[in-house]
């Protein structure tokens, strides 16, 4: 598995994750993947600022890879994946419940098997920044942390 991270701590924190190697977003990532040795990948999960770096995520997969995404863009272009015959795959959490599919008790059970593998020790959370109780004073320290461009992982308010 490969991460990506800009930083020095945030690429050891990817690192601590699990990954195997950890790659420059701020630089060209075909780029980025070649200089560690890798090359183009078969699968991206593509988890945040994607519209940034759609491009560049294209360059870097393989004929017939897959791209994964989660976050909102405003738009997106899905011709350039052609040439590559590259899959997308676009999650959102709650479409099941959203629109009552079928399947609505799979969310269950993919949220009871991600619990188990958490109780195991086999996946951790990226939850790195805990500030208690939702109140102003904490929310206005967790925002200024997120607006600061530092914050690694997910920053986390308790209950109301």
């Amino acid at each position: 598995m490969v991460a990506t991270a800009s930083r020095a701590e945030t690429r050891a924190w990817c690192l601590a994750l699990g990954a195997h190697a950890v790659i420059d977003h701020s630089k060209p990532l075909a780029a980025e993947l070649k200089a560690a040795g890798i090359g183009e990948v078969d699968m991206v999960a593509s988890l945040t600022q994607t519209g940034q770096h759609y491009a560049q995520i294209i360059e870097s997969l393989k004929p017939q890879g897959q791209l994964a995404v989660i976050d909102d863009l405003p738009t997106l272009d899905a011709m350039p994946l052609k040439t590559k015959c590259i899959s997308l795959h676009w999650e959102m959490m709650f479409t099941r419940s959203r629109f009552e599919t079928p399947d609505i008790a799979e969310q269950g059970a993919l949220l009871a098997e991600v619990a188990a593998l958490v109780d195991a020790g086999r996946i951790r959370t990226t939850a790195n920044a805990s500030f208690g109780t939702i109140n102003a004073a904490n929310l206005r320290k967790a925002h200024a942390l997120i607006e600061s461009g530092t914050a690694q992982g997910k920053v986390v308010l308790a209950g109301f």
